[in-house]
């Protein structure tokens, strides 16, 4: 459980690599909510389509 161990974190270190066993830092919660609060966009609502009368044959 060393250098060539992919599943530790010191093995992941030496192979430069991230994984479950090494993870990378996280930004702050407080700053990711509020940009992604700030981009919501309101659409206008669907039109719905008007149905056609079928014209009855007599």
């Amino acid at each position: 459980m060393g250098k060539g161990d992919r599943k530790t974190a010191k093995g992941k270190r030496y192979v430069s690599s991230y994984g479950n066993a090494r993870k990378h830092a996280v930004a702050k919660a407080g700053v990711a909510a509020t940009a992604t609060a700030k981009k919501s966009v309101v659409k206008a609502p669907a039109k719905k389509a008007v149905a056609k009368k079928a014209v009855a044959k007599a």
